[in-house]
């Protein structure tokens, strides 16, 4: 930029010298004073246009840098050769005078490619010299406490400058101490905790940071995988049956034990239950002492009960047989009165029923047609029309119905006048 505004300048020089060159004396416009005046209007002029060249140059460049969010500025002062650093906004940088550099201080991760299949360009090899495929990952970020020192000798690429040739020193310097079956299984931890103590010492001289190492999938030879995968199923197997003896020998002493313990709560069971029944022996002797006189009381309270029911049963007896016998004596007495006065109520119900025949049988003898009307009173509910012939001589209307006419009367006449005699 600083050779683009010696180069801009130096052509508005020349075009300034070429306006202001004094032209020939014919002209009378340059003659005496007149020419004065033009040389001022035209250095104003040229004035003008450099100020502009440089406005337009200052506003298409400005002498800022900028570092954004997770982002460090370093500038270097080429005269003195100090450094500024900054971070999250803009600082001056003159031209000629200043060279600033913004690094991005986040994370990065570098994963080489080229050893992550045991059929690759370059895999690591093993302690017995086999291929191995290592699928590595390294998150590395620049350090700010050199980038001030060490800023301007950091190369434009640091992950094929300065990344890749340290891990690739380390990395196979590392795995060539280990075995195939230490890399793939047992020492996988040791490997890592390895790489990053080496790898991190070789990138902080460098002025990186290494922020870890993750040790991925291996990936074997064929051949060896499938004698590999083999061989852990038979130490796989093996441990499941030392696993499995040693549970069983854990069974059989939890099963000893908890026979024992069994035992144990059998006999304690045993002997707490033989000092219940001697206990509970000894407190039924003691209540015994004390129950016997009570049952003695029982029994003779209950004798004497019993002499006192059977009492009170024949009073009760011999008060039922008094009762029964006044009691059949009132019911004689009482039959004896009811059947003096039935026999006194048919005397005299015979004596009124004679007394009543003979009184009607004098009123019949008296006045023969009271026979027609209480035979005409009886029949009066019941027979609504009588046909019959009438009488001879002028006699009852039912003479004949009676049983004839003059015969009837005789016998009628026989049976009040025997009535009146007795």
């Amino acid at each position: 930029m600083l050779a683009r505004l010696k180069s801009i300048a130096r052509a508005a020089r020349i075009a300034v010298a070429r306006a202001i060159r004094r032209p020939g004396g014919t002209d009378p416009l340059f003659a005496d004073g007149a020419f004065d005046g033009v040389l001022r209007a035209r250095r104003a002029l040229a004035g003008a246009a450099i100020a502009g060249v440089a406005g337009w140059v200052l506003w298409a460049h400005p002498p800022l840098e900028t570092a954004g969010p997770g982002e460090l500025g370093v500038r270097t002062n080429q005269l003195t050769g100090d450094t500024v650093q900054w971070r999250d906004g803009s600082i001056l940088v003159l031209p000629g005078l200043h060279h600033a550099e913004v690094y991005a201080l986040r994370d990065r991760s570098y994963r080489p490619q080229q050893m992550a299949s045991a059929a690759g360009p370059a895999p690591v090899q093993s302690v017995e010299g086999l291929s191995v495929g290592i699928d590595l990952a390294v998150r590395y970020a620049l350090d700010p406490a050199k980038l001030a020192r060490r800023g301007g000798e950091l190369p434009a690429n640091l992950e094929a400058d300065v990344v890749e040739p340290a891990v690739q020193g380390i990395v196979y310097k590392v795995f060539a101490r280990y075995t195939v079956r230490e890399i793939f299984s047992t020492k996988r931890f040791e490997i890592q905790q390895t790489l990053e103590a080496d790898l991190g010492s070789r990138l902080a001289a460098d002025g990186l940071l290494l922020r870890s190492v993750q040790v991925g999938k291996v990936d074997l030879p064929a051949d060896y995988k499938r004698g590999m995968e083999g061989l852990l199923a038979e130490e796989l197997e093996t441990q499941k049956m030392r696993y499995t003896l040693e549970l069983k020998d854990k069974r059989v002493k939890e099963t000893e034990l908890e026979a024992n313990a069994e035992k144990v709560r059998r006999e304690v069971r045993a002997e707490a239950a033989a000092r219940e029944q001697v206990i509970a022996a000894r407190a039924q002797e003691e209540a015994m002492k004390h129950v016997l006189p009570f049952k003695e009381r029982q029994i003779q309270q209950r004798r004497l009960e019993a002499e006192a029911e059977k009492e009170s049963r024949m009073k009760l007896a011999e008060g039922s047989a008094q009762a029964r016998r006044i009691e059949a004596s009132g019911e004689a007495d009482a039959r004896r009165k009811l059947a003096e006065a039935e026999a006194f109520r048919m005397e005299k119900v015979g004596q009124a029923n004679a007394d009543q025949m003979a009184r009607e049988g004098s009123l019949i003898s008296r006045h023969p047609l009271l026979i027609q009307k209480t035979l005409a009173d009886k029949l009066s509910d019941k027979v609504q029309v009588i046909i019959a012939p009438p009488g001879s001589g002028g006699g009852f209307l039912a003479a004949n119905l009676l049983g004839g006419g003059a015969p009837g009367r005789a016998e009628a006449q026989h049976a009040t006048a025997k009535a009146e005699e007795e």
